[in-house]
């Protein structure tokens, strides 16, 4: 077992993400035990958040669905295993975000970067869900768990020295002024899919950070964005808030689209 090392066929290049190649996927029972709609154990109605078992089914479909996808032979073929992938991904994300918040009390309990260091482990959440090899015995809740307290820890030294520091990569957009570039799907690349994280019950994205993407870059009529000082009137933020919420919403969206490759 281990990440996928069989070459990607043409169309998948660049969209499929990594995944365990467990040697069940090649079984011809496979495609009937992985099914999105199969049995899935029952959760207990008293827990907050998915259950370990549950993650770990899902987490067995989800690698599944990469599988395929990467063994398809075209884009036709291969779309329907791509949006299986991402649809279980999300569940899990959604399931478990309530280890994003308890991480980040326990970590540095309430302050005024609280929400900030939430915004950057819920990409930590979804590279662990990625990673995640629900064959090894370990609970998932536990493994993303101890990734978020790591990722905490060399955020809050990063925050600490550096808070107003800007990242070059993320100011060629986040910083600049009006321009032509009007949305994130400009930037990125796949429209429809950065639609879908827009959408208002879609988990990735928090609703402040969807409202100033959507202001920033939503302007299909307007011949030039807003500027970050009149988005944060609007809203009631200061500019420089506007900056740090749109950097990562906009960090999100890249690790979203890129598939999550590490933890």
């Amino acid at each position: 077992m281990g990440a996928s090392k069989q070459s990607l066929s043409r169309w998948a290049a660049g969209r499929v993400p990594r995944h365990v190649n467990h040697s069940s996927f090649r079984s011809r029972t496979a495609e009937a035990r992985y099914r999105i709609d199969a049995p899935i154990p029952s959760s207990d109605p008293d827990l907050k958040h998915m259950a370990d078992e549950v993650t770990r089914e899902l987490a067995r479909r989800m690698h599944y669905a990469a599988y395929r996808a990467n063994m398809a032979r075209n884009e036709k073929e291969g779309e329907p295993w791509l949006a299986r992938y991402f649809a279980l991904r999300d569940k899990i994300i959604l399931g478990n975000r309530k280890l994003v918040f308890r991480a980040v009390r326990q970590r540095v309990g309430y302050s005024s970067c609280t929400e900030d260091l939430a915004s950057e482990c819920q990409i930590v959440l979804m590279k662990a869900v990625a990673l995640y090899n629900p064959w090894l015995g370990i609970r998932f809740s536990t493994y993303a768990f101890t990734c978020m307290l790591r990722a905490l820890g060399r955020m809050c030294q990063r925050l600490a020295s550096d808070r107003l520091s800007r990242s070059v990569s993320l100011d060629a957009i986040g910083e600049s002024e009006p321009r032509s570039v009007r949305t994130p799907s400009d930037t990125f690349g796949d429209g429809q899919q950065v639609s879908a994280f827009l959408r208002p019950e879609h988990p990735l994205l928090t609703s402040r950070e969807k409202s100033i993407l959507a202001l920033r870059f939503g302007g299909e009529n307007s011949r030039r964005s807003p500027t970050l000082e009149s988005v944060g009137k609007n809203l009631g933020l200061s500019k420089e808030r506007v900056r740090q919420v749109q950097a990562g919403a906009l960090r999100k969206l890249r690790m979203a689209l890129a598939g999550a490759h590490c933890c």
